[in-house]
């Protein structure tokens, strides 16, 4: 088991620290990719895909977490920026994807 931050004194423990995270963290995002294709299904209007009153909702949730927790806005803010804009690409291709494939199917 990896040590925790501040109790590494090396960077192999630091750097498997960083390594069981980010696996931890792609297991987090395999769930967040879920809701994505959920969102993708529900949603009737490709329009809808693209909420930029969401985006902010989502980022001020998010940075309020982060005060509560030690997380600096310097990585939360643009971390979640990225992360919203990587999911709204990939719910636009399941939208056109479960689209097409109803199309196909009908």
């Amino acid at each position: 088991m990896a040590k925790l931050g501040e109790e590494c004194q090396t960077m192999i423990e630091v750097r498997e620290g960083v390594d069981a995270l980010d696996r931890e963290l792609v297991a987090l995002l395999v769930k967040r990719q879920a809701y994505m294709c959920a969102a993708a299904r529900i949603k009737q209007d490709r329009d809808a895909v693209h909420d930029e009153a969401r985006i902010e909702d989502v980022v001020a949730k998010v940075i309020a977490e982060a005060e509560k927790q030690g997380l600096s806005k310097n990585i939360a803010e643009p971390v979640w920026r990225k992360l919203i804009e990587c999911c709204i690409a990939f719910e636009f291709g399941e939208w056109d994807g479960q689209r097409a494939a109803n199309k196909q199917s009908a």
